[in-house]
């Protein structure tokens, strides 16, 4: 009889950002910023380094979770996405990932279970090298360019301003929150409860 490997993890759940302390609390770092709550919330620290990301892991329910924080820069996230869910043999299907989204105002949380990039770098190489676009996100409003023709790179890398932080904490926490339904319960009740 063949038995087939069971992964180690039940799910992988990504948040998105650059590496750098110059890069902390800039718009770009949203999926960082949720994915450090998720890790507060459940009593876990990122303590490995591998396949370019910090690891940390912890349970809920009885599943095993696995969060990376990719270290290869924003637009190269895919290779670390990669590696890790390809040791661990963690399907698409089995991956969250969390990133900002320049279309929503801080405070605003959306869910998809699947689709394009939506001109977002980072999930653009995650679903290029992964060969799918079936992955669930958790987008996070860090708010819209002032006006159309500002510079992209530079809003997204600007910091969100301090009268925005309640609205931001608020939001990372429901995205926190959003992470642990998803995996006891379903994307489509997390978009039912926190979808904004």
């Amino acid at each position: 009889m063949i038995f087939k490997a069971k992964p180690t993890y039940d799910w992988l759940v990504v948040g998105l950002g650059n590496p750098g302390l110059q890069y902390e609390n800039t718009r770009h770092n949203a999926g960082f910023m949720a994915v450090d709550k998720f890790a507060e919330d459940n009593g876990f620290k990122f303590n490995k380094n591998k396949y370019n990301a910090l690891l940390g892991e912890c349970k809920i329910g009885d599943m095993r979770i696995l969060v990376i924080k990719p270290q290869t820069y924003m637009n190269n996230s895919g290779s670390a996405v990669t590696g890790v869910s390809t040791f661990y043999k963690i399907p698409a299907e089995r991956i969250i990932v969390l990133h900002d989204d320049i279309s929503f105002d801080v405070g605003k949380l959306r869910m998809r279970r699947k689709g394009s990039d939506g001109g977002q770098k980072g999930l653009r190489d995650i679903i290029e090298l992964l060969g799918t676009e079936d992955i669930t996100r958790i987008k996070i409003g860090v708010g819209r360019k002032p006006h159309p023709d500002a510079d992209t790179a530079n809003w997204v890398l600007g910091k969100i301003p301090k009268e925005q932080t309640a609205e931001l904490e608020k939001m990372l926490e429901k995205a926190s929150a959003a992470v642990k339904e998803i995996i006891l319960r379903g994307i489509d009740s997390a978009m039912n409860k926190y979808n904004s």
